[in-house]
């Protein structure tokens, strides 16, 4: 059996680690765009301030280790452009020019996604940066070696994390948002909270704002945005991303994100598709969808290595799970907003609620506000939005309750931990469900 990975990242080496540990004479052909494997992501912001003190600490495994330990043919600079399904091969061009082909028997497609560029003109000048990869984390490194002023594209995930270690670093930040308020995902109250805490942190940000315009010949010296001119050393944008699955004709979403079944199976026999290229089943919303998160991506590259194998396992879904931090904000989701929920047709309860992250009267305690979205008439649990302290454990609980499809009844006897350093007697879940009961 010939198995060929696209991408060398989560997803892919997820799948090929889960064939090796079942066959370790498998034939594995990894195809890799650039040249690093198997490294942390989402722990790039933070190289911006120190936090972590080189790219080098994200690499979970080396190239070597593929190669010599694990004997795969992991190939670097290797970009597929073209699959063809009759034939079972892969082909495209090196680095160098040189073009492959490279036949299999399973194929599985982790290529990722790549940043997407609005339209803003001089975009391609130098200074102007994206956070996806190691390389493009080392050109801004060197670019914020003389930089004292810093402009941030995006109020979502990628946005908040680089306006913060970068304005830990010292610099300047301005932050520049098209809507309303910061993290649309977020009630809108939440985002205002959210936008509160960047200005107490020096942040200068802009809603409804657009940047339209890059200045500098050679390097960024100044933007345009709202038609007003700003001075700035470095462009940050974080407006999103784009499936890197254009080389593959296949069902996709409207974004380019390719559909697959609970084993993983894209459209086409014997090709898969796993992490942030693929889309991804929601239990709430009952049909596919997009979330790029490294767990997913490392959950569905497991269930591929498998099911590529030819077991019978399956992917269980997301609810969209998600949690960041700001300064000293803890930002977190999962389940439905009330956006979602009312575009489903889902008549629901939506119930605020704001409390201390521990007992009260233990040194330390600080606010977290919860908005919870529970099901009229049925009780069901449908999705929980929280800003402030403590929010990561809340967040965890509530994802597991909607996984198990529980109801606010249920919600009210759960044995949660308590000690007055960690919660209150009531869990300030608990005490929604304590209000509202």
């Amino acid at each position: 059996m010939q198995y060929v990975i696209i991408g060398g990242d989560a997803a892919g080496m997820s799948a090929a680690m889960e064939i090796i540990r079942a066959d370790a004479t498998a034939n594995i052909t990894v195809l890799e765009k650039g040249e690093i494997y198997s490294y942390g992501q989402c722990g790039l912001p933070y190289i911006i301030d120190g936090r972590i003190p080189h790219t080098g600490k994200l690499i979970a495994r080396s190239l070597d280790v593929f190669r010599d330990k694990y004997k795969m043919d992991a190939r670097i600079f290797h970009e597929v452009q073209h699959v063809d399904s009759k034939a079972q091969t892969v082909s495209g061009v090196t680095s160098s020019g040189e073009p492959f082909v490279v036949a299999y028997d399973r194929l599985l497609i982790a290529t990722g996604v790549r940043p997407f560029i609005p339209k803003i003109e001089n975009s391609a000048v130098a200074g102007v940066h994206t956070v996806k990869t190691i390389p493009q984390m080392e050109a801004l490194l060197l670019d914020l070696q003389q930089a004292k002023k810093a402009v941030v594209v995006g109020g979502g995930y990628i946005g908040l994390e680089v306006t913060e270690t970068l304005r830990t670093r010292g610099l300047d930040v301005r932050l520049v948002q098209r809507g309303a308020h910061l993290m649309r995902s977020m009630p809108e109250k939440m985002g205002e909270m959210i936008g509160q805490e960047a200005k107490r942190n020096g942040v200068e940000v802009m809603l409804e704002s657009d940047l339209t315009a890059i200045i500098g010949m050679d390097h960024v010296e100044a933007v345009v945005i709202n038609e007003e001119r700003f001075e700035a050393d470095v462009v940050i944008i974080a407006t999103g991303v784009i499936p890197n699955t254009e080389f593959i004709e296949a069902e996709k979403l409207k974004n380019g994100a390719l559909v697959v079944s609970e084993r993983l199976e894209t459209s086409i026999p014997n090709i898969y598709a796993a992490g942030d290229c693929a889309a991804h089943y929601h239990r709430l919303l009952e049909n596919y969808t997009h979330l790029p998160l490294g767990t997913t991506a490392n959950k569905q590259g497991r269930i591929a290595g498998r099911t590529m194998m030819g077991q019978d396992v399956r992917f269980a879904g997301i609810v969209g799970t998600s949690v960041l931090k700001f300064f000293d904000l803890e930002i977190g989701m999962t389940g439905l907003s009330e956006t979602e929920a009312q575009e489903k047709g889902l008549h629901c309860q939506v119930y605020t609620h704001k409390t201390k992250n521990h007992a009260g009267y233990y040194p330390g305690a600080a606010v977290i506000e919860l908005q919870m979205l529970v099901e009229k008439d049925t009780n069901r649990l449908l999705g929980l939005q929280a800003v402030g302290q403590g929010v990561d454990k809340r967040i965890d609980v509530f994802a597991t309750a909607l996984y198990q499809e529980l109801t606010l009844d249920q919600l009210l006897e759960l044995d949660l931990a308590y000690a007055p350093p960690f919660n209150g007697v009531w869990d300030p879940l608990q005490q929604v469900a304590k209000r509202n009961l």
